[in-house]
């Protein structure tokens, strides 16, 4: 028995072709499954925690980065619950560093399978994260493109990370790892899970979302007219071996705003200037 959680809306309604093609393949082999469909924000949250309820629930998540992270958000007990994700999102970014196909019939297929594993996660207080939190540029893409009016999609995302570039600004940071304390002045600060952030840009190439670590990513405070060429670097995922970049990896960070920008969790935006950010591991147990 399969529970299909679903964003019905999710990649332009793209989530909807994608349900035929699993309930016709559940019906052919005879397999029970309920669907439930989100109406509004957080819904699949509050889906997910009533469907945990139960003494064992299988899940099919089908949607995108958002409706994922809603649906761990909404996970009560851990031990009662086995995920699997069929991706029907825009970006789809969290998948890409994982070997989920991006094929609804295939990614139903490993699911059948009923290979379980597990994959990471970040905890962050009170939300958890599948893919990524972070701050500067990022985010400043993330609030243009929610007041941008012109294009859509990728396009819209682009567009976005332009307007940004030609008003580019950098964000004051307090960085604390175990303990110890930097001031910094950045361009970018990440703590990744997945490798890809705004539909597919490598971020954080290294990152393996199953090695009980996180990866961040700090790309300092960078010249101006040395912005496009780092752009460029980062969209190749060449960016992480500029003498600008730091990475390393670990467990639990803080990173604290010190200005007036916000902050991301698996792309929504917030006005909270703390990020705490602690890995779980062996806890999310996922259809392999």
């Amino acid at each position: 028995m399969y529970d299909i959680l679903i964003n019905p809306i999710s990649g332009k309604g793209k989530s909807l072709t994608a349900l035929k093609i699993v309930e016709d393949i559940l019906q052919k082999k005879e397999i029970p499954y309920t669907v439930h469909k989100t109406e509004h924000p957080l819904h699949a949250t509050e889906i997910v925690s009533n469907l945990n309820q139960k003494d064992n629930t299988n899940l099919i998540i089908m949607g995108g980065d958002g409706t994922f992270n809603e649906a761990l958000n909404g996970i009560i007990d851990f031990q009662k619950i086995t995920v699997g994700f069929i991706p029907c999102g825009t970006g789809n970014d969290y998948v890409k560093a994982t070997k989920i196909p991006k094929d609804t019939t295939k990614a139903l297929e490993l699911i059948l399978k009923n290979e379980i594993g597990y994959t990471d996660f970040l905890q962050l207080d009170s939300k958890r994260a599948l893919n990524c939190a972070g701050a500067g540029m990022d985010v400043d893409v993330l609030v243009r493109y929610s007041t941008m009016k012109a294009f859509k999609g990728k396009l819209k995302y682009y567009a976005s990370l332009i307007d940004v570039l030609l008003h580019l600004r950098f964000h004051k940071m307090q960085i604390t790892v175990d303990g110890v304390d930097s001031y910094k002045t950045v361009f970018l600060a990440v703590v990744a899970n997945g490798k890809y952030i705004g539909g597919g840009m490598p971020v954080s190439p290294l990152s393996d979302p199953n090695d009980g670590l996180f990866d961040v990513v700090i790309v300092n405070e960078i010249k101006k007219h040395k912005v496009l060429g780092t752009l460029i670097k980062f969209l190749g995922g060449k960016h992480i071996n500029l003498p600008c970049t730091e990475t390393f990896r670990g467990k639990e960070i803080t990173i604290t705003l010190l200005d007036e920008g916000k902050t991301q969790v698996d792309g929504e935006v917030f006005d909270n200037k703390v990020l705490h950010c602690v890995v779980v591991h062996d806890t999310l147990k996922t259809y392999k």
